[in-house]
């Protein structure tokens, strides 16, 4: 009952915020959370440090951007096809680096990530250092028209809200169990005739597809696309979003995403001092809050559960 209340609570309040808040800044980490999701599945359930995430959410804005542009598709169609090739590009770029693990694999992915930033940087279609400017935001359905950003909130938010449920049902389906079995112990499920390299596979393509979906939705918030939704500093950033809010929990990147784009923008004015506050953020989370916000809060819970029950154990044996 505890656990509807408080969702029931947190939809009343995404409903009400554009209402008091600017509308773009919501959008945006909505946009992240979803974005910092798709990198928890794969590091945080998996064991996938991955370097180059930003490919998959720059590359799906060029691609949504680029099909809003240059064909009649609707908007959620033109997201779900960033989406899709944004799954497709991991499938292709998992098929090559699934035999590698730790370093090798975050280097690796790096390398790609750097040779697809290239690529859009010399593709005539991105607009190269310009970025791709004045993508159109269609009605939604080729019916609803989102051209206000007040209305567009909510398409933002429902698509948010599905992405959050399906990384919801994946890590609690037993393809979840047996992904926190190949991050904690592969040989172990090698030996029971699982075939981890195939596991992680499809849980790199998820993750590519959800990170799509999350650089569309930006390419249409913003209208625009740049060379920097795909470089590495982004790959950084959500990577920091994940360690902030903590690895492997469900609500770890909503609070990690929402806390690093709200800092961004109250920083905004004073340059460089933005990334030196992500700098110390990630070392105090690095040296005193190691599982992050919401995995100390947890280990916190549990720690007062446990004294409880030691407290109440002597009474108990009086009884």
């Amino acid at each position: 009952m505890i656990r509807y209340l408080v969702l029931a609570l947190v939809a009343v309040v995404a409903i009400a915020a554009p209402f008091y808040f600017y509308s773009v800044t919501l959008m945006t980490i909505l946009c992240f959370i979803i974005f910092a999701c798709s990198f928890n599945l794969l590091l945080g359930y998996t064991g996938l440090l991955c370097f180059g995430h930003a490919m998959f959410f720059g590359g799906a804005a060029y691609i949504t951007g680029y099909l809003l542009k240059s064909t009649s598709m609707s908007t959620e169609l033109a997201i779900l096809s960033g989406g899709l090739a944004a799954g497709l590009l991991g499938a292709v770029i998992g098929f090559l680096t699934m035999k590698r693990q730790g370093i090798q694999f975050a280097m690796i992915t790096l390398a790609f990530s750097q040779f697809i930033y290239f690529m859009f940087l010399q593709a005539p279609f991105t607009g190269g250092e310009d970025g791709m400017q004045d993508i159109p935001r269609r009605a939604l359905f080729g019916v609803f028209d989102i051209s206000s950003n007040f209305t567009y909130y909510y398409v933002v938010l429902a698509i948010t809200a599905l992405c959050v449920f399906l990384y919801y049902r994946v890590v609690h389906s037993p393809y979840g169990e047996v992904l926190k079995a190949v991050r904690d112990n592969q040989p172990r499920v090698e030996s029971l005739g699982f075939d981890p390299e195939k596991i992680k596979l499809v849980a790199f393509i998820i993750s590519a597809s959800m990170a799509g979906v999350a650089g569309g939705m930006k390419a249409t918030v913003y209208q625009f696309a740049t060379l920097t939704d795909a470089s590495w500093p982004v790959s950084g950033e959500v990577i920091l979003m994940t360690l902030l809010g903590g690895l492997g929990t469900l609500t770890g990147p909503v609070f990690g995403a929402a806390g690093i784009i709200l800092i961004n923008d109250h920083l905004a004015a004073f340059g460089e001092w933005a990334l030196i506050s992500q700098g110390v953020i990630l070392l105090a989370v690095i040296v005193f809050f190691r599982r992050g916000i919401v995995g100390e809060l947890s280990a916190l819970r549990r720690w007062l559960a446990r004294r409880d029950e030691a407290g109440q154990t002597p009474v108990e044996a009086a009884h």
